[in-house]
């Protein structure tokens, strides 16, 4: 067998294995010894079907299977050992002047399409330069959140009189052009959010209206044409709703208010847990103190995506693109072309800031321990029980789920290069200059947004 490499420029290169019958022949024969003692074929006891019978048979297919498996093993020995970092996967080249007869004494020549991982250096220092934001927790700030809190564990009335951001509850009638009831038109008996009306004019219609109150509504009008709405409170198609002219009646058969939880001891345990806070004032300290954190999570992603950003400026080297465009292909057989375009540039990003941080883990001698993929682990869970409840679950809890989480190999993978990335982030932010500022969260907002 003989395996050699050609350079057809700094990113591209063929590998091309010559496989001769001595190299394969000891393979499928013990291939065809196995295949006859599993086989069980009509005229033969099971295990005693004579290996000739079996080459007559399956010897053909069984070649195929034994080259590609010998074909699979001579690439990734020879990348190994040539140390040949390669992006994406060897793609084999199709050339139709080569013809085999598969008669177990053929040489065969494969080529294979590899694209290599750029050289390039590292050369971050003191004289690079980030700004870190600390984000000022505002009155305003507190005072919306605690407004949303109190607004999420609210308690349901029934008010005599409809005001602003109340749901009505009543019945929906298709009218006809002089006001009467439209004759097999469209009813439906449903809710209407007033702080989902878009139209003033109609919404100040809505607003002092009591039970068995009718009014007259344009339907379209109030939700600006905005047809999925539409078609959710008439309960027909959006096509229906699209092309719907007519005017509504609505009778209000009940008035719905969520009023906003009054700040009580009651309160305070169903959003911090029992006993931790007894005052208002606690509370307000300690729902500061989340914003904080939540605030130091966003100033980091920030700096990150900011770290991000400059080293992929800073660090500038060519990929092997045509190649990689055509692994994608070959590997996506559902991506199309316009889908390659559009998406092509975001992959290249990636694939680059993957292998900046590969070589400064290799060249700084970053270690990526369990504990660091637990504890990743565990606060993306976290995270994810505090979107439904802001009681945290125990340490306990949390250690179980974590550990059930990883045992999924692709969760596995996705939280050990997520931790990577955080160790690379985290060197870096040990070289560069970072200038910290103090921000109003609303302005971070904004630079965030811009």
């Amino acid at each position: 067998m003989n395996i050699s490499q050609e350079k057809t420029d700094k990113l591209n290169a063929v590998i091309k294995i010559n496989i001769d019958a001595v190299d394969y022949q000891a393979r499928v024969d013990k291939a065809i010894k196995e295949q006859a003692k599993k086989a069980q074929l009509p005229g033969f006891r099971k295990g005693m079907v004579p290996a000739a019978h079996i080459k007559r048979m399956y010897g053909k297919s069984i070649l195929v299977d034994e080259i590609n498996n010998l074909l699979s093993d001579t690439l990734n020995n020879y990348l190994n050992e040539q140390q040949l970092e390669v992006l994406g996967q060897p793609l084999p080249k199709v050339d139709d002047t080569k013809e085999y007869n598969w008669d177990f004494a053929d040489n065969f020549e494969f080529n294979y399409e590899v694209g290599l991982a750029p050289e390039f250096d590292v050369n971050f220092s003191a004289d690079d330069k980030l700004t870190s934001y600390k984000i000022k927790v505002d009155d305003e700030t507190l005072a919306s959140r605690i407004k949303n809190l109190r607004r999420s564990y609210g308690k349901m009335t029934n008010p005599d009189v409809s005001a602003d951001d109340d749901v009505l509850f009543g019945e929906l009638v298709q009218l006809s052009a002089d006001g009467s009831v439209f004759e097999g038109g469209i009813t439906n008996t449903t809710t209407l959010r007033l702080d989902q009306v878009q139209d003033e004019e109609i919404k100040k219609s809505l607003i002092g209206l009591k039970k068995d109150d009718v009014v007259e509504l344009d339907i379209q009008k109030a939700f600006n044409n905005e047809a999925p709405r539409v078609a959710a409170l008439l309960k027909v198609d959006e096509a229906t709703a699209a092309e719907l002219q007519s005017k509504f009646r609505f009778t209000v058969k009940n008035i719905n208010r969520l009023e906003d939880s009054d700040l009580d001891q009651a309160f305070f345990d169903k959003i911090l847990g029992e006993g931790t806070v007894t005052t208002e004032e606690e509370f307000k300290a300690k729902i500061t103190e989340e914003l904080e954190n939540m605030m130091v999570q966003d100033s980091n992603s920030k700096l990150q995506a900011d770290i991000y950003n400059q080293a992929l400026e800073k660090i500038n080297f060519e990929l092997p693109d045509e190649f990689l465009k055509r692994w994608l292909k070959a590997t996506n057989e559902k991506l199309s072309d316009e889908e390659l375009a559009g998406g092509y540039d975001d992959f290249a990003k990636n694939l680059k800031w993957t292998l900046i941080g590969n070589k400064i883990v290799k060249e700084q001698n970053l270690e990526i321990k369990y504990e660091d993929v637990l504890d990743l682990a565990k606060q993306r869970i976290d995270a994810q029980f505090r979107m439904y409840s802001p009681q945290p679950i125990s340490e306990e809890q949390l250690s179980q789920y974590a550990v059930q989480f990883l045992q999924d190999k692709e969760n596995a993978n996705r939280i050990f290069e997520e931790a990577k990335s955080q160790k690379v982030f985290d060197y870096l932010k040990s070289v560069v200059t970072l200038n910290e500022q103090e921000i109003a969260f609303d302005e971070f907002s904004k630079l965030v947004q811009a």
